[in-house]
C-alpha cells in the first residue's frame, strides 16, 4: 500500500535521478531493518537450475544495480536471485543524459543507458563488501563489452570480465543483446555467435579445471528475432552446453506504445508492452531446446499471472526490472505466490 505513494514522488522527477533516491531508499530500508514492510512475506518455492539451488524463482534482472552497490539491500526485500551489471572491463559514463524515460500510460520504459557502469574491478570490490554471497545467496554477474572496443575485439571483452568475475559469481550472463551498444547484437548471429560461445566454453572448462569450482553461464538475447534466428541460436546453445539462456532484453520495437509521450525516444523498450513478444520467444526457445537448456525468463512481467506465464512457457525462472519501478517490491511476493500455485496446480 506504501509503494503507490513513494512512485507518485519518483514519477514526479527525472527517471534517472529518482533511480539513484530509490536505491538509497532501500539501503536506509535495510539499514534499518525495515525492508519486510516494503515487500512482504516471499513464499519460498526451492528450483533447481544450472546446477544451483534458487530458494525461489524470481530474480532481479540486470540493469537495476550496474555496479553491485545495493545488492545487500535488494536481497532483503526477497529475491530469489540477483543479477548485477552490466558491467565492462573498463569504467565507461553510458551515452548523454537524459537516456531513461517512462510510458506510464502503458507501464513501459525506454532506455539508452550505454552500459554505464564503474568498470569489472569496482563491481568485484562491492561484491566482496556486500553479505549476499557469504550467506549463500544467489548472485549472477552479468557481463558486456566496452563501448569502443570493436566488434571483431568484442570476445577479448567477455572473456576479460569472465576471468576476472568467475570466482565471485554463482553464474555469469553474457550479454549480447542489448540495443544501446554499437554492433552488439551482430553477435547474435550464426557464425559470430558460434566463434563467441566456443570460445567463452573453453574458457570456463579451463577456469573451472584451475580454480577447482564450476560456474554455470547464461546467453541473453533479444525479443527481436524471427523464428529461423531462435532456432538457429537454440542449436547453438545445445552445441556447446551453454548453461542457460536468458529471455529477453529490451525490444527495438515500439508496438503497443505509438503515438504516446517518450515513445519516439531511441533505446530499448521494456515493461508490459514487451510481455507477449518476449514470452513468445520463450516458448519457441523450450520448443526447440527441448530441455535440454532452461530458460530464464524476463519481459513484460507486471503480476503474478504474467510471472506464472513465463514459467508456463517454458522458462525455469523468472525476472524483473521494469515491473519493479511500476509495481514496487510487493511483485516479488506476488510473482513468487503465482508460480507456486501454477506449480502445485500440475502437481510439481
Amino acid at each position: 500500500m506504501l509503494y503507490p505513494l513513494i512512485r507518485q514522488f519518483f514519477f514526479s522527477i527525472d527517471a534517472e535521478t529518482a533511480h539513484g533516491i530509490g536505491m538509497s531508499g532501500l539501503d536506509f530500508a535495510h539499514s534499518a531493518g525495515i525492508s519486510c514492510l516494503l515487500s512482504g512475506k516471499v513464499p519460498g518455492c526451492p528450483a533447481e537450475v544450472m546446477g544451483l539451488r534458487f530458494p525461489n524463482r524470481v530474480g532481479l534482472a540486470a540493469g537495476l544495480d550496474k555496479n553491485g552497490d545495493h545488492i545487500d539491500a535488494l536481497a532483503a526485500l526477497g529475491f530469489g536471485f540477483i543479477e548485477v551489471g552490466t558491467v565492462t572491463p573498463r569504467p565507461q559514463p553510458g551515452n548523454p543524459k537524459p537516456r531513461l524515460f517512462r510510458i506510464p500510460e502503458r507501464q513501459a520504459i525506454i532506455n539508452r543507458m550505454g552500459f554505464n557502469n564503474e568498470g569489472v574491478d569496482t563491481l568485484l570490490a562491492n561484491v566482496a563488501a556486500a553479505q549476499f554471497s557469504r550467506r549463500g545467496g544467489i548472485l549472477g554477474i552479468n557481463i558486456g563489452k566496452n563501448f569502443d572496443t570493436p566488434i571483431d575485439k568484442a570476445a577479448d571483452d567477455y572473456l576479460n570480465c569472465l576471468d576476472k568475475v568467475y570466482d565471485a559469481a554463482s553464474y555469469i550472463a553474457v550479454n549480447i543483446s542489448s540495443p544501446n551498444t554499437k554492433n552488439l547484437r551482430d553477435l547474435q548471429r550464426d557464425d559470430a555467435l558460434d566463434d563467441l560461445l566456443g570460445r567463452l566454453k573453453a574458457a570456463q572448462a579451463d577456469l573451472a579445471q584451475r580454480r577447482g569450482r564450476y560456474v554455470p553461464m547464461a546467453l541473453k538475447i533479444a525479443p527481436d528475432l524471427d523464428d529461423a534466428q531462435i532456432a538457429a541460436i537454440a542449436d547453438l546453445l545445445r552445441r556447446h552446453r551453454m548453461d542457460g539462456v536468458i529471455a529477453t532484453n529490451t525490444t527495438l520495437s515500439r508496438a503497443g506504445v505509438e503515438g504516446l509521450n517518450n515513445a519516439e525516444q531511441a533505446g530499448g523498450l521494456s515493461g508490459a508492452p514487451l510481455l507477449t513478444a518476449s514470452t513468445a520467444v520463450i516458448g519457441k526457445l523450450a520448443t526447440a531446446l527441448a530441455g535440454e537448456v532452461p530458460i530464464i525468463g524476463v519481459g513484460g512481467i507486471m503480476n503474478g499471472a504474467d510471472a506464472a506465464a513465463k514459467i508456463a512457457a517454458g522458462a525455469s525462472l523468472v525476472q524483473f526490472y521494469s515491473g519493479f519501478i511500476y509495481r514496487g517490491p510487493q511483485l516479488i511476493g506476488e510473482a513468487a505466490r503465482a508460480i507456486a500455485a501454477a506449480n502445485a496446480a500440475k502437481g510439481d
